[in-house]
């Protein structure tokens, strides 16, 4: 069964404040040397999924020079891998929804030979392969097969789409925008369903105003009867990085051997974007306990329970813990950072000092001089 799949690049960049001021969601750094679309372009990767359309809005400058030729991920940049910004189709605005940006890709759809496609976002992080998930699709007969995780929900975190399952394994109830409890399921934004399906759903919704692929289809579209759904239950680590609190909080769980294990597994390798560097330099007092860390630094003080981009340099008696670096960022000498993201080619001054919390971290902006 010949396969596609389209990746959604921006659909969160509206919460992910500074992160997100100079690049798409997909291009946001994570874990210390990857960017959060070698997830998912690995998982299709190693799902043998070659034809894949990645839609734009803007900022991702950043994105394309992260893929290059896509020769890291085994795949061929223009031949199988295809951008898709708006202006592709002479949209400019924002997409208010899934479906509006699949209008971007309804040329790529029309010309793939695909049986099946696979839509899927940057946001959630997961090592999975698609090829089951497909066969258990094949296998129920349904319209359309959603991927969903339990243990999100919470009563608290609003669910773009939520799932109850009964005894028989089926559908019992279906939420959107719904604070969900904790006997839901969550969607991880990851569907797969027949192309010529996703083509008459775009061409029927998106001229009568409906932009929504979970609100104004799936939720309705099952409500009456007409489309049969199919959950596959993800049992694996899946991170969701759909806010600034949430991509700390799972930056911080990459401290933990077991995320990283079930993260970043042999059969399903994630890749990205190589770049060859020495290995980080220690000084005579640099210490980094508990700390992810990438290659190419120099550590001269102490960091501890934080996740290290490379080329990183932290000065003597600089003082980094419960923080997130990206990659050539320089802190002072006798600066103290307590729970703090900083983005890229940060400038922290010597003896300055920046205290976030766990759940307020202090966010500050790629380029910045404090």
């Amino acid at each position: 069964m010949d396969t596609m799949g389209i990746i959604f690049s921006n659909i969160y960049d509206n919460n992910m404040g500074e992160l997100t001021m100079e690049r798409t969601s997909a291009s946001i750094p994570f874990g210390s040397r990857y960017r959060q679309i070698d997830f998912i372009l690995s998982n299709m990767a190693n799902s043998r999924i070659q034809n894949i359309g990645i839609i734009t809005k803007y900022n991702y400058q950043s994105l394309m020079d992260h893929l290059g030729n896509c020769q890291e991920w085994d795949l061929r940049l223009g031949d199988g891998v295809r951008f898709l910004p708006p202006y592709a189709t002479g949209h400019t605005g924002a997409y208010r929804g899934k479906l509006e940006a699949l209008q971007t890709a309804l040329p790529v759809l029309e010309r793939s030979e695909a049986d099946y496609v696979v839509l899927a976002d940057t946001t959630v992080l997961c090592a999975i392969d698609f090829n089951v998930v497909l066969e258990e699709h094949v296998h129920s007969g349904c319209d359309v097969t959603v991927v969903a995780k339990a243990g999100k929900a919470d009563g608290i975190k609003h669910c773009q789409l939520a799932l109850k399952l009964g005894e028989d394994g089926k559908i019992c109830d279906m939420a959107v925008d719904y604070c969900a409890p904790e006997d839901y399921l969550v969607g991880m934004s990851m569907f797969i369903m027949r192309r010529d399906k996703l083509i008459a759903t775009i061409r029927e919704m998106v001229p009568h105003g409906k932009y929504h692929l979970e609100r104004d289809y799936l939720l309705p579209q099952y409500n009456e009867g007409k489309l049969s759904i199919n959950v596959y239950p993800f049992h694996n680590v899946a991170l969701f990085n759909e806010s600034v609190l949430e991509y700390y909080n799972n930056s911080m769980a990459l401290l933990n051997e077991d995320v990283r294990h079930s993260l970043f597994r042999s059969e399903v390798p994630i890749y990205t974007k190589v770049r060859d560097a020495v290995p980080t330099l220690f000084g005579e007092k640099g210490q980094a306990p508990n700390c992810l860390l990438a290659d190419g630094c120099h550590i001269f003080g102490r960091a501890e329970n934080s996740v290290i981009f490379r080329e990183v340099e932290i000065g003597e008696d600089a003082d980094v813990r419960d923080c997130i670096v990206m990659q050539g960022s320089r802190i002072g000498n006798g600066a103290k950072l307590r729970c703090v993201i900083l983005d890229k080619n940060v400038i922290i001054k010597p003896g300055t000092q920046l205290l976030g919390s766990p759940d307020h971290p202090l966010v500050i902006n790629k380029g910045a001089i404090i």
